[in-house]
C-alpha cells in the first residue's frame, strides 16, 4: 500500500487556502484527495434556523474534530470514508455524504486545523496561508454574498462578532505550528513551485 501524506493548509478566512488546495489538485488529480474541516461543521437538526443563524462558527467548539480525525486514520490504512457535507445556506449538516478515497497525498484544509494538538499531529507537512486582514475581509464579503446568498451587513456583522476575535484568539496563534508560512496563498507563485516539487518527489517515489 502507497505510503500517504497528510498536508495540512490553515490560514484565516479568505487567506487563500482553497486556491492554493485547488492549484495542487488540479496538477495530480486523483493522486491527491482533499478533506476540508468545514464539512465536519456539527449537525444542528432540532434547532431552529433563526438559532443557527447566531452560533458562532468560528470556534473550535462548531466543529466535531474528532470525527475528522477518525476519518484520518481510516485513510491513513489505506479506507475510504463517507464525509459529511455541510449547508453554509442552512446552517446545518444534511443527509449527504461525499466519499473520499484513499491517495499518496492527502490535503486537510480549514481555518483551524492547526488549533487542535491530535489533529495537528496527523499532518505531515504544515502549511499557513497567510495574508493581510484588509485583503481577507473583501474575499469574504464578495464570497459570501455571491455563493452564499448573505447580505453585506450580516457578512460585516459576523465578522465583527466573531470571526475577527476567534481568528486572533485560535487562527492566529496557530501559524507557529506551521512548517511553510505562504504569503497570498495559491497567488504566491514561488512558494507554489517548492510545495509542488515536495509533493512530485513524493508521488513518484510511490511508483512502482
Amino acid at each position: 500500500m502507497p505510503e500517504t501524506i497528510f498536508i495540512g493548509i490553515a490560514g484565516g478566512t479568505g487567506s487563500g487556502k482553497t486556491t492554493l488546495t485547488a492549484h495542487i489538485k488540479e496538477r495530480f488529480g486523483g493522486a491527491v484527495s482533499v478533506i476540508y474541516h468545514d464539512n465536519y461543521y456539527r449537525a444542528q437538526h432540532g434547532m431552529p434556523f433563526e438559532v443557527r443563524c447566531r452560533q458562532n462558527y468560528d470556534h473550535p467548539d462548531a466543529f466535531e474534530t474528532d470525527l475528522m480525525i477518525r476519518h484520518l486514520q481510516d485513510l491513513k490504512n489505506g479506507q475510504a470514508v463517507r464525509c459529511p457535507v455541510y449547508s453554509y445556506t442552512g446552517h446545518d449538516r444534511t443527509e449527504d455524504t461525499i466519499l473520499i478515497e484513499p491517495a499518496c497525498v492527502v490535503i486537510v484544509e480549514g481555518l483551524l486545523i492547526f488549533q487542535d494538538p491530535a489533529l495537528r499531529e496527523l499532518m505531515d507537512i504544515k502549511i499557513f496561508v497567510d495574508t493581510d486582514a484588509d485583503v481577507r475581509i473583501l474575499r469574504r464579503v464578495l464570497r459570501d454574498v455571491r455563493e452564499r446568498g448573505r447580505s453585506i451587513e450580516s457578512v460585516v456583522e459576523q465578522y465583527l462578532a466573531t470571526v475577527k476575535p476567534m481568528h486572533e484568539q485560535f487562527v492566529e496563534p496557530s501559524k507557529r505550528f506551521a512548517d511553510i508560512i505562504v504569503l497570498e496563498g495559491g497567488h504566491n507563485l514561488v512558494a507554489l513551485d517548492m510545495i509542488m516539487q515536495r509533493i512530485a518527489a513524493h508521488i513518484a517515489r510511490q511508483e512502482p
